[in-house]
């Protein structure tokens, strides 16, 4: 029996030696494999003795020679190959063991120019794996330091690998070619985008850029998921659910958020802090100056505020929707402190995502042990990472909506007063982040009720109403920008909608509960209708000439 071994990751490399070698096995290797079994006195022919020629090209081309792939691919049970096989004196090679230069390693560290990252894909090694899956029935492949002892055992006691557990193993290894194949192409897919966004301004930079659609959607797209861990189970516990991270996603996003505290995460509690961590993070480099805190629950925010202390901006928030904060999750764009700890321990919540925590957060914390203490320093991702939504038998791709409007145009006789622009501003950054039918009313820098998710918008207003009638919003001092009053209970209450009136109901409905000013995306045939209403009100009103569904 002969085992080629070709390995970049050594883990595991000596033990698998030692057994292979105590088993009867010839092993064969390339250069740094065979030095490392040597060195631990494990014989290992080189692989250039099988192949009569020397590793060339600074190691580029080292296993790909009929000798090597000759033995891996002949079917046993066809004579003519056997014939083949002897006429070239190519000897059989019955074990393949090889994993592959680490690009994803390399490509997250964002050290190296690309000139120098391609030297990290794989060829010889990517090959090997294939012919060896190909040749399942008569050879077993091994990608995975992890399977070493499993197959090792299955060989003792059998004297054999089963036809199962070959197949299996085939398959885990086209699933790691697949896999690295769409690491590398995703690589060259953002270089690709950050050359555009070169070429646009000098620098790469953090906002949305004109893209051709052939550049973000190629006609075949291939997503690298690696797995992280098993959930207890999925949105209900029925389903079964694991957590993957995006191949070569370096460590943005709320898939790559340490966990400090707290219960295993449920399935939902990450589409929870992915909401929160979206929303706090919109806020960001704004001229909504603060901490911004969210609550959110069932993916939608009951309560959202800035202010200047992490305890203000969450006492706001809760304060909006009391009742919905029960049990939910928080987001905040800032450091947790010992005082706001205190806060958050008085009532039972899911989560809490901060960039950091202060060590006096976290003892506080600890009486709290079931509560998930999750801390995610970096942003979210590059503007051009893909949101791809699962369908039957498909997939839906599109850009991520980053962009907040198109143009703000006053379309009523009266303007906006500034308290009511920074409110509106405020309201519309959370009204993105809303279930369509979505409706968010606010006063300065808080959100004062949410409606989200109906099938008629002027239902979803009429929740909003609901929550803001049953808030608890007290009169907190807190900096809410140039020229603006901090005292909340003077803060005139205004509304925004993630898409257009289809009539003027909803205007007219929001005058009857004191709407002084709205902001709406326009574009509906009867948009002179709702802003007739507006006028007859005296409500000002702002067209973004952009929705924002979320469904």
């Amino acid at each position: 029996m002969r085992a080629l071994l070709s390995l970049s990751d050594k883990t595991g490399l000596i033990e698998l030696g030692k057994e292979l070698h105590a088993l009867g096995f010839e092993l064969v290797s390339t250069g740094g494999t065979a030095k490392s079994l040597r060195d631990e006195g494990i014989p290992a022919t080189d692989v250039s003795t099988l192949t009569g020629f020397p590793e060339i090209l600074s190691g580029r081309v080292k296993t790909l020679h009929p000798n090597i792939f000759g033995g891996i691919l002949y079917d046993r049970k066809n004579n003519s190959h056997s014939s083949e096989i002897e006429k070239h004196g190519i000897g059989p090679i019955d074990w393949v063991i090889v994993n592959l230069y680490p690009f994803e390693k390399i490509s997250m560290e964002n050290k190296l120019p690309q000139s120098e990252m391609i030297e990290f894909i794989d060829i010889g090694g990517v090959s090997l794996l294939r012919a060896a899956g190909k040749n399942f029935e008569s050879v077993v492949v091994l990608c995975d330091p992890a399977d070493y002892p499993k197959a090792i055992q299955e060989y003792k006691e059998n004297k054999k690998i089963s036809l199962e557990s070959k197949r299996a193993l085939a398959a885990k290894a086209f699933g790691h070619t697949a896999h690295y194949d769409a690491m590398i192409s995703k690589y060259f897919r953002e270089s690709v985008m950050d050359d555009v966004s070169n070429l646009k301004s000098g620098v790469k930079i953090s906002t949305p850029i004109q893209k051709d659609a052939s550049t973000l959607f190629p006609s075949e797209l291939t997503l690298g998921l690696k797995k992280i861990s098993d959930l207890r189970y999925g949105e209900n516990p029925q389903q079964k659910a694991s957590l993957y991270k995006e191949t070569g996603s370096r460590n943005w996003g709320i898939v790559h958020a340490e966990k400090l505290q707290g219960k295993e995460l449920s399935f939902n509690n990450y589409l929870d802090l992915d909401a929160a961590w979206n929303i706090v993070n919109a806020f960001a480099g704004s001229a909504y100056k603060g901490v911004a805190c969210v609550i959110i629950k069932h993916n939608n925010p009951s309560g959202t505020a800035v202010s200047n202390t992490s305890l203000s901006a969450f006492q706001l928030a809760y304060s909006a929707d009391p009742l919905s904060a029960f049990g939910g999750v928080i987001g905040f764009s800032s450091t947790v402190d010992k005082e706001v700890a205190q806060e958050i321990t008085k009532t039972f919540f899911e989560c809490v995502i901060a960039p950091e925590f202060t060590p006096e957060a976290l003892e506080i914390f600890k009486s709290k042990q079931n509560l998930r203490l999750l801390r995610q320093a970096s942003g979210l991702s590059l503007p051009y990472e893909l949101d791809v939504k699962k369908i039957s038998g498909g997939m839906l791709v599109q850009e991520r909506d980053l962009h907040l409007s198109a143009e703000d145009k006053v379309v009523t006789k009266r303007q906006p007063t500034a308290e009511e622009q920074y409110a509106l501003g405020f309201a519309w950054r959370v009204c993105k982040f809303v279930k369509s039918n979505a409706i968010v009313l606010s006063q300065g820098n808080v959100t004062a009720g949410v409606g989200a998710g109906q099938m008629s918008r002027i239902d979803s207003m009429k929740i909003a109403f609901q929550k803001m009638a049953a808030a608890k919003l007290e009169p907190i001092a807190v900096s809410a920008g140039a020229g603006i009053k901090p005292h909340l209970g003077k803060m005139p209450l205004v509304m925004a909608s993630d898409a257009f009136f289809p009539f003027r109901d909803t205007v007219d409905e929001a005058a009857k509960a004191g709407v002084t000013a709205i902001i709406q995306p326009g574009g509906s045939l009867r948009d002179q209708e709702s802003i007739d209403a507006a006028n007859e009100h005296n409500i000002a009103m702002i067209f973004t000439g952009m929705r924002h569904f979320k469904h």
